[in-house]
């Protein structure tokens, strides 16, 4: 992989404020709005652009991060609409071309492919009330829109939302190092955290020692249906540190850095440490 430059450039001179986003050598442009901001817009012409954009904030019951994905002729106009149409978001990411070549068939495909890799990559509540429209374009602008689509994931994730992103890339993780607990789960670091390996399972009974946190998340595991009655993961899930991935395995308190070990018997810590 070749390194790449994004330039990202403050409008208002505050990191909470707008923000713009540019790739080199690539003709689309993003723009990062908290919510607040959106009344002041008028002043960027080409927010009056065709494209997609997205709503991101967080749902008040569960705290879990949800997303609606949109697409629009003129997205300034469009993200008005939703400041009395919808509640939930705080933020919103818009992606234009900056040579306005986006067309509706364009932006139409766009949205219905980010949809469709939001739902799988699993790490955001879609609220998409309806599917998204299939749209017929040609195969040089498929494979336009595809690198477009490349390109905006990056900086999704630079942006702090790895919204397009499966929690374990296995094409590139193929020679990576895994990782073991008790002949339960299997999992691996990942820059966001531990990512504990679908088909994994954990312990049936908790310890009264557990936290209540720790068990406030096991439950939502649960309620989401990330782990199974059967107590085993329906999908690859990411939690914040090896310590708490391995205390939702085996229900007691327990430092992951040292009990995760690898097919050698090597623990995270002595391969981290490794010189």
């Amino acid at each position: 992989m070749r390194g790449k430059t994004i330039r990202q450039f403050l409008i208002d001179g505050q990191a909470d404020g707008r923000w713009i986003s540019e790739l080199s050598n690539w003709t689309g442009k993003a723009y990062k709005i908290p919510r607040t901001y959106i009344n002041q817009c008028s002043d960027r012409k080409d927010l009056s652009n065709t494209g997609v954009y997205f709503l991101f904030g967080r749902n008040d019951e569960t705290d879990a991060e949800q997303v609606y994905i949109g697409e629009a002729e003129n997205i300034l106009n469009r993200l008005k609409q939703h400041l009395s149409e919808k509640d939930f978001w705080t933020e919103c990411v818009v992606f234009i071309s900056k040579d306005n070549n986006l067309n509706k068939a364009h932006i139409k495909y766009l949205e219905k492919h980010l949809y469709i890799m939001a739902k799988a990559s699993k790490r955001y509540e879609v609220i998409n009330s309806n599917v998204p429209a299939e749209t017929s374009i040609s195969e040089m602008d498929r494979a336009e829109m595809d690198e477009f689509i490349d390109n905006m994931s990056l900086i999704l994730g630079v942006l702090g939302h790895k919204i397009l992103e499966p929690p374990v890339n296995r094409e590139n993780n193929r020679n990576s190092v895994l990782f073991t607990l008790q002949d339960k789960a299997s999992g691996k670091p990942v820059s966001e955290g531990f990512v504990i390996l679908e088909g994994s399972r954990i312990a049936e009974n908790v310890t009264s020692s557990l936290s209540k946190s720790v068990m406030d998340k096991r439950q939502l595991l649960f309620d989401k249906g990330i782990v199974d009655k059967d107590f085993t993961f329906t999908q690859d899930w990411i939690f914040t540190s090896p310590s708490l991935a391995a205390a939702i395995v085996v229900g007691y308190s327990i430092n992951g850095r040292n009990a995760w070990k690898d097919r050698n018997g090597a623990s995270l810590k002595e391969i981290e440490t490794e010189s």
